[in-house]
């Protein structure tokens, strides 16, 4: 039985009604639609009704695009939908990965780096008050994963930090500011990532905890949370063997993402931890979700095992026609089904889609002028300045000075477009400073001037900032260098040469990788107000604030002063 008057929907008697009455007025086939959360790659209305709206979906995702695109997106799948629309967001460091010109705030391990509880609450603030503008009530974040292990590729600077308490706490700062936003938020990555060193976009990652380790743990976070009155949650496509084979598997080499496993959903989740909310899976066209059976058996088992909503689509189409194919083969039973809508209709009473006239759902286009807001961007800045984190400085280069080192060699390390602004960014900072600032450019043999003395008869120090950042799909985010044999100045061959100075924008495990770099800073976030804030420390303008909240030493007792 759901319990829609307690926590966490809270129902009223009225709202209660308008869920179990929707529910009766439904086909069969409106039924499996609201099962699906698809994302959208278009605010066109003819592609929004031809490949979304006929299939009745009960939430929808949009690609990162101009506000005013994503609010008229919303705005027409509100008022066409048989029954209001979940709309979503990835919102775990700002909008900016959502809209653009919104604004990006901050990773959350530089909010576990300030050790203040105010900073997550803020950072809910303003994503859910930029977010609510064109529409979205539905958040996927926070991140509740504990970084214990600095291998893993994905989580990484997604996570507050190791600690339990500070994971719960700070999470339940953003919850804070979520709810006073009408903003349904949705826990992540349920049994909990950060504990191999695999990505569950190319496999099933495995939280190998044992019972009693997680309970303490990654348990006590969900179980906080979820009797704060957190919505709904996001199943990983993540195994947790020692509880699935507790509460039934019995076989010692099979591996299971949570996301099919009734062990863990309906036994860990539901029935250890008591979450009477919303489960939605994670992206189901990772590699973790598509290897572990056959799409036409995985999209119906992933209801049937206790999810209640299916993110994200291979074909929309095609996982419609699995989910109805699988309710006829009776792998997906007509009750889970029923109990699964009853959720999520349950979860729209509960954000007041229920009585709201459907074009007022979506706000005014006057709202969006919150949207990268000077507020907001204020707010982003003093998290940044109190972030960033000195590991050492055993060569006491700092503050730097152009009267002591005047020309300065700037090596942006990491792949893409960002470490191309970074670079200019960064390079004009420096000149304004009064230092003679050069951009490294890579050598070849032709190029490349041979010996020690053509480097330190040109340069004064070296300034290396490392914007490696976690991303799906790669199974590293270590440096990778573009020279070979120590021939070429982007390696660190020359630390016994002339001051060197190491800045982490993305990764705060960079240490391993350039432990002979005597000057090593921790920011956690790229954004243009972390990289103001960095300039400040450097030149002595500001003091460092920040507290590694992991162990930035990688576990190593070598690299360790």
């Amino acid at each position: 039985m759901i319990d829609l008057k307690g926590n966490p929907f809270y129902l009223s008697e009225e709202a209660a009604a308008w869920v179990y009455a929707t529910l009766d007025a439904l086909t069969v086939e409106e039924k499996i639609g609201q099962l699906f959360c698809p994302i959208s790659f278009s605010g066109d209305e003819d592609y929004l009704r031809a490949e979304i709206l006929r299939f009745h979906v009960g939430g929808l995702m949009f690609k990162t695009s101009p506000p005013a695109e994503v609010r008229g997106a919303y705005d027409f799948m509100q008022r066409n939908s048989k029954v209001p629309v979940l709309c979503a967001a990835n919102l775990e460091f700002g909008s900016t990965g959502f809209l653009e010109g919104g604004t990006h705030f901050a990773q959350q391990m530089g909010i576990g780096a300030t050790g203040d509880e105010r900073h997550a609450y803020r950072m809910g603030q303003v994503v859910c008050n930029e977010a609510s503008a064109v529409g979205c009530n539905f958040a996927f974040a926070p991140v509740c994963d504990l970084d214990w292990n600095w291998r893993n590729p994905i989580i990484n600077v997604r996570s507050y930090g190791d600690d339990p308490d500070k994971v719960l706490n700070m999470c339940l700062a953003y919850k804070r500011a979520a709810d006073e936003h009408n903003m349904a938020i949705s826990l992540k990555h349920f049994p909990g990532d950060g504990i191999d060193e695999t990505d569950q976009h190319l496999l099933v990652s495995i939280n190998s905890l044992d019972c009693e380790t997680w309970d303490a743990t990654y348990g006590k976070i969900y179980r906080g949370l979820i009797a704060d009155g957190v919505k709904t949650v996001m199943a990983g496509h993540i195994d947790q063997p020692a509880w699935r084979r507790r509460l039934g598997r019995t076989a010692r080499n099979d591996t299971v993402p949570a996301t099919l496993s009734r062990e863990l959903i309906t036994g860990l989740l539901r029935g250890h931890l008591g979450f009477n909310g919303l489960v939605i899976t994670d992206a189901t066209p990772m590699v973790g979700f598509t290897s572990a059976m056959k799409r036409s058996e995985a999209v119906p088992t992933a209801i049937e095992a206790g999810c209640d909503m299916f993110l994200f689509n291979k074909s929309l189409e095609e996982d419609f026609e699995y989910m109805l194919e699988g309710l006829e083969r009776k792998l997906l039973r007509r009750e889970r089904l029923e109990e699964a809508v009853t959720r999520i209709l349950a979860l729209k009473a509960s954000l007041g889609l229920w009585n709201k006239p459907r074009e007022k759902i979506v706000p005014p286009p006057e709202t969006m002028s919150v949207i990268g807001c000077a507020q907001h961007h204020a707010w982003a800045r003093e998290c940044a300045d109190e972030a960033i984190t000195l590991v050492k400085d055993d060569q006491n280069m700092l503050p730097l000075s152009p009267q002591k080192t005047p020309r300065i060699l700037l090596e942006v390390l990491g792949p893409g477009a960002a470490c191309e602004h970074i670079s200019q960014y960064m390079l004009k900072k420096l000149t304004r400073e009064g230092f003679q600032a050069t951009l490294y450019e890579p050598e070849n043999y032709e190029t490349y001037r041979f010996g020690v003395k053509p480097f330190t008869e040109k340069y004064d120090a070296v300034i290396y900032l490392g914007n490696v950042e976690n991303a799906s799909n790669q199974t590293t985010n270590r440096i990778h260098w573009t020279t070979y044999w120590g021939h070429g100045d982007n390696v660190p061959w020359f630390v016994h040469e002339v001051p060197v100075l190491f800045a982490s924008l993305a990764n705060p495990y960079h240490m391993v990788d350039v432990p002979m770099i005597p000057t090593y800073i921790n920011c956690y976030s790229n954004n243009d107000d972390t990289l103001d804030a960095l300039v400040e420390k450097l030149m002595g303008r500001d003091t460092f604030r920040g507290r590694s909240p992991i162990d930035p030493y990688c576990g190593k007792a070598h690299l360790r002063p």
